[in-house]
């Protein structure tokens, strides 16, 4: 027995001290247990409601991981208290648990180990250590920033609507989450920013706000010293082309497939026709806000809608997906395939072939994870088969777009979103990496053999 104890206190010990991706995996999971916790006081809830364990582990999951997919409704639900539980959730998930932790050790005058910059690395998906520190505090400065001027803009939108005091609390609670591309709304019964369809300043700001927050903190940077160095970096050059151009492509295509539907945009003028349009097509970054119903658009919108979110936001940002930058390489190589070319290259700069085999292997592992959740969903609820998929998508991606299908979920059913929430915000990789470590360089080839393709 003492034998069979110490094995489990190594192994435990190997898991706490573990590598970076292991680390930020348990970091995430404590942080929604927290977050479970909370809302399970009754202070966090409205008198007459009454949080189930499951639900409280849905809802925390949804608010650290940025997703925005709701079991029951935020705004009439919870209490001030359970909102403010739900904001700080959010705010940890989406600038990451350890960026959060760098805050407090700048503020306490503490050095950063080098195991603490190692998982920042990570959390930030970037290649090397150099100039982390430097970059971790732009991420906090352009974060709040952010925040902040969004914050008051909508407060001062609100004021036309509510009292001071709930104006500053509503917007308050709407910067920080549209920011963070989590989608959570008080506006109640499930009607997320349906109330503002015709109000292009509530519109447009959205769009900035999610387009800021999907981007990525390196291109924010990248974007503010442009004055300076007159030059951007290809991952930013990559980012906002692919953006610019899912963001246009999404938009125009929305508004063709749905403008004579009477269920959505035929009722509307154009100017809203354009301008819905525009906030469902970058909604899918993992923005999470809608002003039109969208359970009633077409089929062909719908999984439109489900290609935007599977692509997703940007890496070193707050939303999910595969990526822009992994579907711009996917493009470019299947491309250069296509055209004989043995090099892969994008902007006059040719990429190292890790970068496709990493891209390849983000791709076919979230397109396997979404077909095989799919599936089991399909057998778990009774709703179409564009429901399901549309939601998965959704989960995944943490972009928080629904079709109405969470607050029906069974609990088999939101035991599999979770898992999908989890996973989207972790990213495939890094969870591959905590279940076992990255793998080293091989010292031998095999020889080489020859197989048919196509």
């Amino acid at each position: 027995m003492p034998d069979e104890v110490n094995v489990l206190y190594i192994k435990a010990k190997s898991w706490l001290n573990a590598s970076p991706p292991r680390t930020l995996t348990i970091g995430f999971a404590l942080i929604i247990a927290a977050g479970v916790l909370l809302l399970k006081l009754p202070i966090s809830v409205r008198e007459g409601h009454d949080l189930s364990w499951l639900d409280a582990v849905f809802t925390a999951a949804s608010a650290t991981c940025v997703t925005g997919l709701v079991v029951v409704d935020t705004g009439t639900f919870f209490s001030t208290f359970g909102h403010w539980v739900i904001l700080a959730l959010i705010q940890v998930g989406g600038l990451g648990f350890m960026t959060m932790s760098t805050m407090f050790a700048f503020f306490m005058r503490r050095r950063l180990s080098l195991k603490e910059r190692l998982i920042l690395q990570e959390a930030l998906n970037q290649d090397s250590l150099q100039g982390i520190v430097k970059l971790v505090r732009k991420v906090i400065f352009y974060a709040l920033t952010i925040e902040a001027a969004g914050s008051l803009l909508y407060t001062l939108r609100f004021l036309f609507d509510m009292n001071a005091g709930k104006a500053i609390y509503y917007g308050i609670f709407h910067g920080v989450s549209i920011f963070n591309n989590a989608g959570f709304d008080l506006f109640g019964d499930y009607r997320s920013l349906s109330d503002y369809l015709s109000d292009p300043f509530v519109n447009l700001l959205s769009i900035v706000l999610i387009f800021l927050g999907s981007v990525g903190f390196i291109v924010l940077a990248d974007l503010v010293e442009y004055p300076k160095r007159r030059r951007l970096m290809l991952h930013s050059k990559v980012v906002l082309t692919v953006t610019a151009f899912l963001f246009i492509a999404g938009a125009v295509l929305i508004l063709i497939c749905e403008y004579t539907n009477e269920n959505t945009l035929d009722p509307l003028n154009f100017g809203d026709k354009f301008l819905a349009s525009m906030l469902h097509s970058i909604s899918p970054r993992s923005g999470g806000v809608s002003t039109v119903d969208v359970s009633s658009m077409r089929q062909a919108t719908q999984f439109l809608i489900v290609g935007l979110m599977f692509v997703g936001a940007s890496p070193g940002s707050t939303g999910g997906g595969i990526k822009t930058t992994t579907f711009a390489v996917m493009i470019v190589a299947m491309l250069a395939v296509i055209r004989g070319k043995e090099d892969i290259v994008l902007f006059r700069s040719r990429l190292e072939k890790d970068k496709v085999y990493k891209a390849i292997t983000v791709t076919i592992y979230s397109l396997a994870l979404l077909i095989a959740a799919t599936m089991i969903l399909s057998v778990t609820e009774n709703h179409t088969f564009m429901t399901v998929l549309f939601e998965a998508t959704s989960a995944f991606a943490t972009a928080g777009l629904s079709m109405g299908l969470t607050p029906e979920l069974t609990d088999a059913g939101k035991a599999i979103v979770i898992v999908l929430m989890f996973i989207g915000r972790l990213g495939p990789l890094t969870l591959f990496y905590a279940a076992g470590s990255k793998p080293g360089r091989t010292l031998y080839r095999h020889p080489e053999g020859k197989i048919l393709i196509g």
